[in-house]
């Protein structure tokens, strides 16, 4: 439960049609593993107490009785489990019957929460023996007895669960139909403040309907930002005209995390319950706590650190499936290189102005350059790349930055600015032995005045080419590279930058191999800001062993950013990912060094450019990302001490 984690179930007993003796062992069998998983929250399906196909059996008092002992017998078979579990049952009330969700833990009840919409149409006729449970607050008796020797009185309708133990847990109940209706009580639940669904099910398969549920389970977690537990009948369900598979999902905020069909048993999974609040509290259209009354339940959970089973991407911003991949990176170029389409438009520029460099991030602006131009029907001359070699220069970038504007019929200019930076240095009275920031910045302030002037001479605008990662880590020249008059790739993570480069490589080996095989040499050349003399020719200055690796850097980006994690658990989430790579020293260290410049570096993103947002993080000071330029990262940085 620790860092906002909680370990729930979607559980799918065998079970006999009728015989609520032997379901009741099945259940609490499965309470009793679930609780030796380490789940803390478990969903079974609708009625499986009975079973879901007793049809007019449910009528008979004998049956009701039936699931009443079998109810005593599971609460007194699990009073030692903590596990918190919602299993379904009919219950007699108010001189009707109600098809029942039963909310237990440590051999007490909870909560019974009725079913809401009962079908009357298909195959399903609940209608014929259950009352809906709509807008129900009532005491009624289970018949079972209290604490006290006499009679059992429990609250019937609607209710959420608080679970103290995890600041934001709060879970909610509905029941099969429920979901599929047009204003499920889900909904209501969530704007009470359940971040965690249990949804206890008996739906049939046929051709189609899985696909059809899933859709719905996943796109019910997204709408309330919530976690979902989906919890379906199964094997030992009648078979006279149904078919039912245990089709188990748990789905979290629009992603599904676990999935089973065709089986009984556990479907396990690990909701993040600080995510979900942290998106709610984020989201202005998603109402405050409220709403109407409903019963309010307690459950007492032991803190524990839950073992993690949930995947953690180690590159957050690249998706892991190579259709996706390829998908994400063709939407990413378009959405880019519209957004440059219409500034260019807008402004009649004549020219787009691109300092090439022959590094990964001015070849991504060029090709995005180019993909704009396309969309405007202009030829591709009217992009000027201009390669401004200085003392830090190889051969081995300029050649690729030669050949890429050239193959791509750019207007290639060089020009060439040492002369220029040794005559700043000799007025301002630098000595160029001296190789320190000075030395370095000098020469990328000077490239910009040139792409600048190179613009004015031709009507153009800049594009600037640094990324989200270096706009992140504050590793830009103020007024240099920082500067520009539209940036492309001002919301693209470095290690997307990478992929999108090699999805362009790997689309033209066949179209156009020349221009792949150049590429996939920039893909090749590290990372460097090239501001530093080559020794021997090779690049001297490396990035990544200046600022760290941005594999880690982008990872801890998007988790500060995108879901406000703080740094523990970061870290924590770190190793999981990417724990075989780097060791946890090396982690940290690199962590510590993120919030330092994150928080230091504020002033230089709270000045940029125009550029395209093209995925959920950027740090664009005019809406994604408004902080302070003087905030503190005495806090952040405090949490990481001692670990």
């Amino acid at each position: 439960m620790k860092d906002g984690f909680i370990c729930v179930a979607a559980g799918t007993p065998k079970v006999r049609v009728a015989d609520c003796r032997y379901n009741a062992e099945q259940i609490f069998t499965m309470m009793r593993e679930a609780e030796k998983q380490g789940v803390k929250i478990l969903a079974l399906p609708e009625l499986c107490l009975t079973g879901y196909t007793c049809g007019d059996l449910f009528l008979q008092d004998t049956l009701l009785n039936g699931a009443v002992e079998g109810l005593r017998t599971i609460l007194e078979a699990t009073r030692h489990l903590e596990v918190l579990t919602a299993l379904g049952m009919p219950l007699r009330a108010r001189g009707k019957l109600y098809n029942c969700a039963v909310v237990i833990q440590k051999g007490d009840i909870l909560a019974v929460v009725p079913k809401t919409y009962v079908p009357n149409y298909g195959e399903f006729y609940e209608k014929r023996w259950f009352e809906g449970g709509e807008d129900i607050t009532s005491q009624v008796s289970i018949g079972l007895p209290g604490a006290d020797g006499g009679t059992m009185y429990t609250g019937l309708g609607q209710a959420i669960i608080d679970c103290p133990a995890v600041p934001g847990l709060k879970v909610g109940v509905e029941i099969c139909e429920d979901l599929w209706a047009a204003d499920p009580p889900s909904r209501r639940l969530a704007e009470a403040g359940a971040t965690v669904i249990l949804n206890l099910s008996a739906s049939n398969e046929v051709v189609g309907k899985a696909a059809y549920r899933r859709q719905l389970v996943v796109g019910q977690s997204g709408r309330l930002c919530c976690g979902y537990v989906y919890a379906d009948a199964g094997e030992g369900e009648s078979t006279t005209d149904l078919v039912f598979t245990g089709h188990n999902m748990v789905a979290e905020n629009g992603a599904l995390l676990a999935e089973h069909r065709f089986t009984t048993g556990l479907t396990i999974a690990d909701i993040d319950v600080q995510r979900l609040t942290y998106e709610r509290r984020r989201l202005t259209p998603f109402p405050a706590e409220g709403g109407a009354a409903l019963y309010q339940g307690a459950a007492e959970f032991t803190p524990c650190v839950t073992k993690l089973r949930r995947y953690v991407s180690p590159a957050p911003f690249i998706p892991d499936n190579a259709a996706d991949r390829a998908s994400r990176c063709e939407e990413i170029l378009t959405i880019a290189a519209l957004g440059l389409k219409k500034r260019l438009k807008h402004t009649g520029a004549r020219s787009a102005v691109i300092g090439l460099s022959g590094g990964l991030d001015s070849t991504l602006a060029l090709l995005i350059a180019a993909l704009a131009m396309g969309m405007l029907h202009r030829d591709p001359s009217d992009i000027i790349a201009v390669t401004m070699p200085c003392f830090g220069t190889t051969e081995r970038t300029k050649n690729n930055a030669v050949l890429l504007a050239e193959h791509m019929g750019t207007t290639l200019r060089t020009i060439p600015i040492g002369d220029t930076v040794r005559s700043h240095f000799r007025d301002i009275g630098h000595d160029p032995e001296d190789q320190d920031v000075t030395y370095e910045n000098a020469q990328a302030r000077e490239r910009t005045q040139v792409l600048m002037d190179v613009a004015n001479q031709t009507g153009g605008l800049v594009i600037g080419t640094g990324d989200l990662s270096e706009l992140a880590l504050g590793w830009a020249t103020y007024n240099g590279d920082h500067m520009s008059m539209y940036g492309v790739n001002a919301s693209i993570p470095k290690t997307l930058v990478r992929h999108l480069v090699d999805y362009v490589a790997r689309d033209n080996r066949k179209k156009d191999p020349e221009l792949a095989q150049v590429l996939e040499d920039i893909l090749d050349t590290p990372v460097s800001p090239e501001l530093l003399p080559a020794v021997q020719g090779e690049i001297s200055q490396r990035t990544e062993d200046l600022v760290g690796p941005y594999e880690l850097h982008d990872f801890f980006l998007y988790h500060a950013v995108r879901w406000g994690f703080g740094p523990r658990k970061i870290l924590r989430l770190a190793e999981l990912a990417l724990g075989r790579q780097y060791s946890r020293e090396v982690i940290l260290k690199w962590l510590k060094n993120f919030y330092y410049r994150f928080f230091a570096q504020q002033f230089k993103r709270s000045c940029l450019p125009d550029g395209p947002k093209v995925g959920s993080v950027s740090l664009s000071p005019r809406g994604d990302w408004r902080m302070p330029s003087d905030a503190v990262a005495r806090l952040w940085l405090e949490e990481l001490e001692g670990i």
